[in-house]
């Protein structure tokens, strides 16, 4: 049920669902969106797991959620997503400990914050925005596929942005910081995501896990770091005058949670405003988005093993 606000260019997700006995996991689930999105959930009675790569911002946000929602199954866990072995680390932690996973909210991202090449040798927003994701998606897929049921799918939602209509694609360049804007490249890792769930959606067609965009549209918060000295002294009282432009973090944060919780029979699509739009040209493109897979595999360094095991379990969750 959805309920569109007078004066207002955002809609509000209005399901009543419960999310007792049910897990969730929201990257960036400390701050901004993530933070909102994180509490809903909790308010519905999920066991919640935010991720981020601070632990005092973890924690504060744990208690933040504790105090406002009454639940007290929510747990921090670090997660830096600019490091791949911290996606590693993160994910043998939640295959060991939790006994299922139903939502995965992939939510975490930084904007035109000071480029760097990570010790992985990737573009620090590429890695942060998507790759990382990449990485995680695909190494819980096993647990989110085990969670779930044919009546009850486990759902992924990759939160997106309206700036993939201006991404380019060049593998070449994919991590040259030097060959494009610190915006270009922001802008690049959304196109890469919805690539990327537009293919996943593809290989999981007709199986027990459905994977969708969200996207929020313009939010003001700390999200946007302009690279400038100058600019990091302002932006706190430019992102309090954004306010009263763009969506709050609470707004931004109702298209995700309607995907996660109201969307039946869908997956591969983009969410706007809680209802399906339209994406850029190039995420229709079926070929583009078999290479942008192949090439992320590399990236990541996903082991041949490990390609067959995903594979596998996909070719799986078909029959």
């Amino acid at each position: 049920m959805l309920v569109v606000c007078v004066n207002s260019t955002y809609t509000i997700c209005k399901s009543k669902r419960r999310l007792d006995g049910k897990t969730a996991i929201v990257t960036g689930g400390t701050a901004g969106m993530g933070l909102q999105i994180a509490k809903d959930f909790a308010s519905r009675g999920a066991r919640i797991i935010i991720a981020c790569p601070f632990h005092k911002e973890g924690e504060q946000a744990r208690k933040y959620i504790i105090k406002k929602t009454g639940n007290k199954e929510v747990v921090f866990k670090l997660l830096d997503l600019s490091s791949i072995a911290s996606v590693r680390k993160f994910t043998n932690e939640i295959l060991k400990e939790e006994e299922r996973l139903n939502i995965l909210i992939n939510n975490a991202g930084v904007c035109m914050a000071k480029e760097y090449i990570t010790e992985d040798g990737l573009s620090s927003t590429m890695q942060i925005n998507y790759f990382g994701h990449f990485l995680l998606t695909l190494l819980l897929l096993p647990l989110l596929k085990r969670s779930a049921h044919c009546s009850e799918p486990s759902g992924i939602v990759n939160v997106t942005s309206l700036t993939h209509f201006v991404a380019k694609v060049d593998f070449e360049k994919t991590n040259d910081i030097k060959h494009w804007t610190s915006f270009q490249i922001y802008a690049n890792s959304k196109l890469y995501m919805v690539l990327f769930t537009r293919e996943l959606a593809e290989k999981l067609k007709g199986s027990n896990v459905v994977i969708n965009n969200a996207d929020p549209g313009i939010v003001a918060t700390y999200i946007y770091m302009p690279d400038s000295s100058f600019l990091k002294i302002i932006w706190p009282k430019v992102v309090v005058f954004l306010k009263f432009l763009f969506k709050t973090p609470w707004q931004g944060a109702q298209t995700a949670i309607h995907v996660a919780l109201d969307v039946e029979g869908v997956s591969g699509e983009m969410f706007s405003n809680c209802k399906i739009s339209k994406a850029a040209t190039k995420a229709y493109d079926k070929d583009l988005a078999s290479k942008v897979w192949d090439e992320s595999v590399k990236f990541v360094r996903l082991s041949f093993q490990e390609v067959l095991i995903i594979d596998e379990l996909i070719k799986h969750s078909l029959s």
